[in-house]
């Protein structure tokens, strides 16, 4: 049996609590709004929820993929909530936010892999709250162009993708996904020259330094332009196991290399994840 992995110090962080974390905590239970944040076991939701944030999920709570990383639960997914998209929005506008991330369980059951409803959310938000700035966090919707360019036409200031791991890892990490697709998701939404783009990887699956670097010539290549890198955390013991624990000197080195190749904003350090600060990469240039 494999022993488990001690976590360094650099890891631990405090558990949730606070009047503000318990606020933020209330809404969304009362709305009846999924968050990344629990479903993913986000190690910053003290931090983010402290401070009134969030990334919300929607979709449902299902994913049609299960793939060795998430925790999210997998299955067959209930149909479409059409009343959530009015939900989310009132939500954000009771939290008054400035900035939020949107995202969503894989719905491959789905015609559109949701990009429908996608669009129909986005343009919820902006209709109630014209003052906050959004990012969506897309699945990779099979790099059907004409189901991207719909949540492109939705106006979110950035729409990321992420690439979660290196190529070679990624038949066996993430589930009915393709490095290749992803490659491509990320190009037609660069290519539309409306939003940011941006994506990012787990450090920690088993990945080496070389096959880092290589990941970051793709996404340059593909148009993105902001790149986020964290540890990987196994969520539950069905999970792929932590290969390492990278240290942040290794996530600092990984964020100097891809700024001096060209990307415009690197998140680097044991606890980045795709969100975290989501808020800073609006203007950062």
């Amino acid at each position: 049996m494999k022993q488990h992995k001690q976590k360094p110090e650099w890891l631990k962080t405090k558990l949730p609590s606070g009047k503000k974390y318990m606020d933020v905590r209330e809404v969304v239970e009362r709305n009846q709004l999924h968050t990344i944040c629990t479903s993913g076991k986000c190690p910053n939701i003290a931090e983010c929820w402290s401070n009134g944030t969030a990334t919300f999920m929607i979709l449902g709570e299902i994913c049609t993929r299960s793939c060795k990383f998430c925790a999210t639960k997998t299955g067959k997914p209930l149909p479409p909530d059409w009343r959530e998209p009015e939900r989310l929005a009132e939500t954000i506008r009771l939290m008054n936010l400035n900035h939020c991330v949107i995202t969503s369980v894989d719905r491959d059951d789905l015609y559109d892999g949701g990009a429908a409803f996608w669009a129909a959310t986005i343009a919820e938000i902006k209709k109630r709250n014209p003052q906050t700035t959004l990012e969506a966090l897309i699945p990779d919707l099979a790099a059907n162009a004409k189901h991207i360019q719909q949540v492109v036409n939705a106006g979110p200031e950035i729409i990321s993708h992420n690439l979660e791991t290196v190529r070679r890892l990624t038949p066996v990490i993430r589930n009915k996904a393709s490095y290749e697709v992803s490659l491509e998701t990320l190009r037609i939404l660069a290519q539309s020259k409306k939003v940011r783009t941006k994506s990012g990887i787990m450090a920690g699956l088993g990945e080496t330094e070389e096959e880092v670097f290589q990941v970051m010539d793709d996404l340059l290549a593909a148009g993105c332009e902001i790149m986020t890198l964290g540890q990987y955390l196994q969520p539950r013991s069905g999970n792929w196991p932590v290969h390492e624990y990278i240290t942040p000197a290794q996530f600092e080195k990984y964020k100097t290399t891809g700024l001096e190749k060209g990307f415009k904003v690197v998140e680097s350090a044991p606890l980045v994840r795709s969100s975290y600060h989501a808020e800073k990469h609006i203007n950062n240039s």
